[in-house]
């Protein structure tokens, strides 16, 4: 099976549990080497996975995880969770400003940027993960179940903030999913996988 996602382009995954759709998601992510196949970004096969991916490939890919309690160190303010890809990249000078920026277009008040993890709720950590997703500008969003676990206002402010973020960079958007009602009012076209990859 070939799965694209256009440039500008929201395609959303969506089918039962178990049937390799986090997998996918965290392949498009250059987070886990595929058994088979291959990985293009903007045309260009993946030349590594994880750490061992070039710069200039992973920074076009932004992920957001189902459960941001996991996919957050406990030992960073939201603050610096936020600006953590631009100083992993060099950016250290423009963390401030971006960070502001982005917790500002995603709803989180200046007081929570100096509080970690336990000390905020599963919306706002989930917010702080969407910014730190935003923060290198990725050609590719990847959404893995990014709304599972938020009500319905957070759920429709973060997409809003996906959505403007599409609008005004061009990006492209994988969304998988669940809930296959949001996932068509949300994206251009869905796909389903019944089975496994």
């Amino acid at each position: 099976m070939t799965l694209t996602v256009g440039p500008g382009e929201a395609v959303a995954l969506f089918g039962p549990s178990g049937c390799g759709k986090s997998t996918l998601a965290r392949v498009a992510a250059l987070l886990h080497e595929p058994w088979a196949g291959s990985v293009l970004l903007d045309g260009e096969p993946a030349r590594g996975w994880r750490h061992r991916a070039p710069r200039a490939q992973r920074t076009k890919v932004g992920v957001v995880f189902q459960q941001p309690r996991l996919a957050a160190d406990p030992r960073l303010t939201l603050s610096r969770l936020i600006a953590e890809p631009l100083r992993a990249n060099g950016r250290g000078e423009e963390a401030a400003r971006r960070g502001g920026e982005l917790a500002e277009a995603v709803g989180l008040d200046a007081e929570l940027l100096a509080r970690r993890p336990h000390e905020v709720s599963d919306g706002q950590l989930q917010r702080a993960c969407l910014a730190r997703a935003l923060a290198l500008r990725p050609r590719l969003l990847v959404c893995d179940e990014m709304t599972a676990m938020l009500d319905a206002s957070t759920t429709a402010a973060l997409v809003a903030v996906v959505e403007a973020y599409r609008a005004e960079n061009g990006a492209a958007l994988l969304a998988v999913g669940h809930d296959r009602t949001l996932l068509e009012r949300w994206c251009d076209r869905t796909v389903e996988q019944g089975g496994h990859w």
